[in-house]
């Protein structure tokens, strides 16, 4: 099911996706980190910072050349071609540039194109955005998010590496500039406000839901949840195919009203208490509700919320309007990509796109590819040296052979098998190259080698003993417990929390408190209601409270971190039946193996960053190696930036 809207509906959450092998997840983090600002993320796709990259600190600093010195020859490399240096090995300006066009460039390209064209429409239209506009426009976003300007440009800055300049230029105009050529397009209507009041501050409904794929297992589930109600949660645990909702007997977020899917909520708005659905096809899976309960409408007047909600619509029809703009300019230009046609690159080599007859360059390009991609892909270019000098070091070789074994195992652990069993290395690839978008070489250099490399300068350090094997068994196959939890902020509100649950100990009124007071927001929608905990499962302080419950015993206030939890204890889960220790023996030691490996090459690459030299001048920071100090490692960082 594919969800329309990102702040409604539980049910648009179903199915879940297969969980992503540890390459597709590292993959995702490294190239998809993108900070939620609102309608940055409508813009930033389309429009880019053009502006050169600026000079780094030691170009800056580097003294000018009089006018008696000779020109440096082409064939040396410059102080201001090299961007980073590692262990003293350099990385030129040209080589930032040649990956950064290899990852990024084609998206780059797009977005280039698409800035002329809308620059030259607003000329057309003679339309023109002040610097007051944009400026009360960077006020109302900070405002928006509850934190001054400078803070809000502070955080740009430190999560997307945006100076003030380039957002306000950058980012904050185009957004404006696309508001006025759309114009009428962008008309909020009465309605449409009132459907947005309805679904952020009208009636809910707390449910409990079955999803699966398959229309004869939804009519057999549905028999068996008719015939016996009460059990519809245990049910959900056991059959469900929504992990998530059927670790918490199928409780879901409570349900709005004009979400994605009309067909839940016709059915849960007209059931009463305790009624089960029939089974719903939504979204290409079959669903089963049960209503819980109606939450009333929050006590907000309409005028009050209209302003603001006024403002969401807007910033969610700019994607879709934007996208109409663009299709218009570039059905009314003649836009012409020369990098990626083949005839025309080997004829026009340094020209990266015609618009028009007018020319993007391929170094024009590059500098848009470096100014929004080049920190990133600068810091991964420094970590693969700092990997392939290592390999020189111990006399370490990494094979095709070893790559494609590791693009297997992953493939293993990211989709489903082949009916004989061994991994599917097409579908595997085709997930990552077509649905990440992601290019097979960078791919194999980026994620793949660098996984591969560790791996085998690590070596085979990996100890798993009995007791390993033992406790991996027990997590995976052992009893759980299913409690209801309450996570607050602070210790006086969770002793006054606690209070409260101890004078009127039942599952509803903790459920009714976790609504009103968890700050953790899933717990809080759902009533208290969260995944079972299992032993061995990495939060041992937690564990040991939840395993030391009985079944309706309250834990006492357990601090962790700086949240403060409450646990009630609904009932403990039964071991797997049927699996027997010998059974899994072996696919629990190549599961511990594989999360010990991952956690001994974090390890030893931590240590090859402390004791390397680095000089990064794109950033402007400097790191040399740790020392002992006082029995500790200590950091000598070359300049005050690091």
């Amino acid at each position: 099911m594919t969800q329309s809207r990102s702040d409604s509906n539980p049910a648009a959450e179903l199915p879940q996706k297969r969980i992503l092998g540890i390459h597709q997840k590292r993959l995702l983090m490294v190239l998809s980190g993108v900070l939620a600002v609102a309608v940055c993320l409508v813009v930033r796709s389309y429009w880019w910072p053009t502006a050169p990259v600026r000079a780094q600190t030691a170009q800056e600093e580097a003294p000018q050349p009089d006018e008696q010195t000779p020109p440096a020859k082409t064939s040396v490399p410059t102080v201001t071609d090299v961007v980073a240096t590692v262990n003293n090995q350099r990385i030129l300006r040209s080589d930032l540039a040649a990956v950064c066009r290899r990852n990024h460039g084609q998206e780059v390209l797009e977005s280039m194109v698409n800035k002329r064209l809308i620059v030259a429409e607003c000329r057309r239209q003679n339309i023109h955005v002040t610097r007051e506009e944009v400026n009360a426009e960077i006020q109302r976003m900070a405002k928006r998010f509850n934190i001054p300007v400078d803070q809000w440009l502070k955080m740009l800055k430190q999560e997307r590496n945006l100076t003030g300049e380039q957002y306000a230029d950058d980012i904050i105009w185009p957004t404006l500039a696309l508001r006025k050529l759309a114009g009428e397009q962008l008309i909020i209507s009465q309605e449409e406000l009132q459907r947005e009041f309805e679904t952020e501050y009208g009636e809910a409904v707390r449910a409990r839901l079955i999803a699966v794929s398959s229309a004869d297992k939804a009519k057999r589930l549905h028999a068996q949840v008719l015939a016996a109600p009460d059990r519809f949660g245990v049910i959900a645990k056991n059959n469900s195919e929504d992990a998530p909702s059927a670790s918490a007997k199928g409780m879901i977020n409570p349900i709005r009203r004009h979400g994605s899917y009309r067909e839940i909520e016709d059915a849960v708005f007209n059931m009463k208490d305790g009624e089960i659905s029939p089974v719903i096809h939504a979204g290409g899976q079959y669903v089963i509700l049960k209503r819980e309960g109606l939450l009333s409408a929050r006590p907000v007047k309409f005028e009050q919320a209209a302003p603001r909600l006024k403002e969401v619509l807007r910033d969610r029809k700019m994607r879709a309007v934007a996208q109409n703009v663009f299709e218009q300019l570039q059905k009314d230009a003649k836009v012409e990509n020369v990098w990626n046609d083949p005839i025309r690159h080997r004829t026009m080599p340094n020209v990266a796109a015609l618009i028009n007859g007018e020319p993007i360059t391929i170094h024009e390009l590059d500098e848009e590819c470096i100014s929004r991609h080049g920190p990133t892909t600068l810091e991964g270019m420094i970590h693969r040296m700092l990997l392939e000098q290592a390999c020189r070091r111990k006399g370490v070789a990494v094979t095709d052979d070893d790559l494609q074994k590791e693009i297997a195992r992953a493939a293993l652990a990211g989709v489903k098998p082949k009916a004989n069993g061994s991994p599917d290395i097409d579908a595997w690839l085709r997930e990552v190259t077509k649905r990440q978008g992601i290019p097979l070489k960078t791919y194999r250099e980026d994620i793949i080698w660098p996984a591969v490399a560790l791996k085998k300068l690590v070596g085979d350090k990996v100890e798993i003993n009995d007791e390993d094997l033992h406790k991996g068994f027990e997590a995976n196959y052992g009893p759980r417990v299913r409690c209801l939890a309450i996570v607050v902020d602070n210790q006086r509100r969770a002793q006054q929390v606690f209070e409260m649950a101890r004078k009127r100990n039942t599952s509803d009124y903790f459920g009714d408190l976790a609504e009103q007071y968890s700050v953790e927001p899933s717990s809080q929608a759902m009533r208290g209601e969260v995944p079972p905990i299992k032993r061995y499962g990495g939060k041992p302080q937690l564990e040991q409270e939840a395993f030391a419950l009985q079944p309706g015993e309250l834990s006492g206030i357990i601090q962790i971190g700086d949240k403060f939890v409450i646990l009630r204890c609904e009932e403990y889960t039964k071991p797997a039946s049927g699996i027997t220790f010998d059974m899994v023996r072996n696919d629990i030691y190549e599961d511990l193996r594989e999360k010990k490996l991952r956690l001994a090459t974090a390890d030893y690459f931590e240590n090859l960053q402390e004791q390397a030299t680095i000089d990064n001048y794109l950033s402007g920071t400097s790191h040399e190696p740790t020392r002992p100090e006082n029995g500790r490692s200590a950091r000598n960082p070359k300049s005050s930036s690091q």
